[in-house]
C-alpha cells in the first residue's frame, strides 16, 4: 500500500484534490490522508467546497489559522508564524502516519509548510502545478513555488511553459523528475461542468462581467485598492461587474470607508466551485488577480483581464486570451470593453491538456513507487 499524505489549505487546492483524489482511487495500491491546515477558515471559503466537490472530511483539520487571528504570546502573527505552526503540526501528522509521499499543490503557505516538513522528515515530497513563475520576487507565491520546486521529488507541470522554466534552472541535474502531466482544474472543469450550481443574484443579467480581487499587493495598498475599485465602477456603468467578495477584501474597503450601498458594482457573497462553475459559463469576460480563475476563464472559453503587473500563465498572455491590465483605471476600462467585444470561437483548446490530468499523475505515481498496476 503506498501511502499519501496530501497538504490542501486554500480553494483552488481544495478543487485540485477533489480531482486527483477521484483518479487515485482507482487504484488500490493507494492510501490517502487529507490535511487541511485551515489557511482558508471562512466556510464560505472552505467547507463549502468539501460539500460541493462530494470530498471525504479531511483526516486532519489544523485550524491554524483559527489560531493565528488575533496576538500569540504577546506579539501580532503574521505569514512566518503561520508557516512556522503549520510545520509543528505538519511533523505530527507525518509522523504518525509515516506517509511513503507528501504531496502538495501550487504556491500557497500550506504549500511551503508540507515541503520544509516533508523535507525535514526526509520524506518524498510531490508537487502538482510545478515549475510555474511570474519572476516577480516580491510576491510571497513566487518564493512558495520556487522552494517548493526544489525540495521536490516528483513535479508535475501543467503546461509546456513550466516544464521549460524548471529545464533553465537546472533541474535535469537534480534528483526529481519532471512531467508535463496537463492541468488538474482542465480536469476539474470537464468533471463538474454538468453540475453548476445557479447564483440567484445574476438571473437577471444576460451578459456580466465576472470579478475577484483578493490579492495582499492589490487589497493591502490603499491606492492600488481605490484605483482597482475606479476602473470596476467606470466598467459598471456600460457592462456590468458582478463580484464573489472575498472576505478580506470586504473587510479592507469597509476600513477605507467605501459606500457599498452607493457602488454600481454588483457585490455578492463568495460563491462554492459549483456555483463558480455557474458564474463562468454565463459571465461574458473574467476580470481577476487571481491565478487559478485566469486559467478556468480559458478552459470555459472566456477572455479574461488580469489586474496584475504579471503571470504566471504566459501562454495565455501570448495568445491574446488574457491581457494583463495591471492597476490603472483607464487601461482597465479599454481593455475590458475590448474583451467583451472577443468571440469565443477564437480560442484553440489544449494548451493544459486534454482534461485527464488526475489519471496521468496518479499512474506516474504509481511507476515512481515501483509499482505495477494491479490487474
Amino acid at each position: 500500500m503506498i501511502k499519501i499524505a496530501t497538504v490542501v489549505g486554500a480553494r483552488p487546492q481544495f478543487v485540485k484534490a477533489a480531482v486527483l483524489s477521484r483518479a487515485l482511487e482507482s487504484f488500490p495500491e493507494f492510501e490517502q490522508k487529507l490535511v487541511h491546515t485551515g489557511q482558508h477558515y471562512d466556510a464560505s471559503m472552505s467547507e463549502i467546497f468539501f460539500r460541493d466537490l462530494g470530498m471525504a472530511r479531511p483526516d486532519y483539520d489544523l485550524g491554524i489559522n483559527r489560531e493565528a487571528l488575533g496576538v500569540q504570546d504577546g506579539h501580532e502573527t503574521g505569514p512566518a508564524w503561520r508557516v512556522g505552526r503549520m510545520m509543528q503540526q505538519l511533523e505530527a501528522v507525518f509522523m504518525r502516519e509515516e506517509p511513503e509521499w507528501v504531496l502538495v499543490y501550487g504556491d500557497t503557505d500550506s504549500t511551503l509548510a508540507g515541503a520544509l516538513t516533508a523535507a525535514k522528515l526526509r520524506i518524498p515530497l510531490i508537487h502538482v502545478e510545478a515549475g510555474l513563475r511570474s519572476f516577480n520576487a516580491q510576491m510571497p507565491e513566487e518564493t512558495n513555488r520556487i522552494l517548493t520546486d526544489r525540495l521536490s521529488r516528483l513535479l508535475f507541470c501543467p503546461s509546456d511553459q513550466a516544464v521549460e522554466n524548471l529545464e533553465k534552472e537546472g533541474f535535469g541535474r537534480f534528483p526529481a523528475r519532471v512531467f508535463r502531466c496537463g492541468d488538474l482544474m482542465q480536469d476539474a472543469a470537464r468533471i463538474y461542468a454538468s453540475e453548476a450550481k445557479p447564483v440567484d443574484e445574476v438571473k437577471d443579467l444576460n451578459s456580466f462581467i465576472l470579478c475577484t480581487l483578493h490579492r495582499k499587493e492589490n487589497i493591502e495598498n490603499p491606492t492600488v485598492l481605490a484605483q482597482l475599485m475606479a476602473a470596476l465602477e467606470t466598467v459598471s456603468a456600460r457592462m456590468p461587474v458582478v463580484m464573489p467578495l472575498h472576505p478580506g477584501t470586504r473587510a479592507r474597503l469597509a476600513v477605507s470607508g467605501y459606500d457599498f450601498e452607493a457602488s454600481p458594482v454588483r457585490f455578492i457573497n463568495p460563491v462554492g466551485y459549483l456555483q463558480m462553475v455557474y458564474l463562468l459559463q454565463h459571465c461574458r469576460l473574467v476580470a481577476t488577480d487571481s491565478g487559478g480563475l485566469q486559467k478556468e476563464a480559458y478552459f470555459f472559453r472566456k477572455p479574461c483581464l488580469t489586474l496584475r503587473q504579471e503571470t504566471e500563465w504566459v501562454e495565455l498572455v501570448e495568445r491574446g486570451y488574457n491581457i494583463l491590465a495591471g492597476h490603472d483605471p483607464r487601461s482597465i476600462a479599454l481593455q475590458a470593453e475590448m474583451l467583451w467585444k472577443k468571440d469565443p470561437a477564437a480560442f484553440e483548446p489544449g494548451l493544459y491538456g486534454n482534461g485527464q490530468a488526475g489519471m496521468e499523475i496518479a499512474r506516474a505515481i504509481l511507476e515512481c513507487s515501483g509499482t505495477k498496476p494491479a490487474a
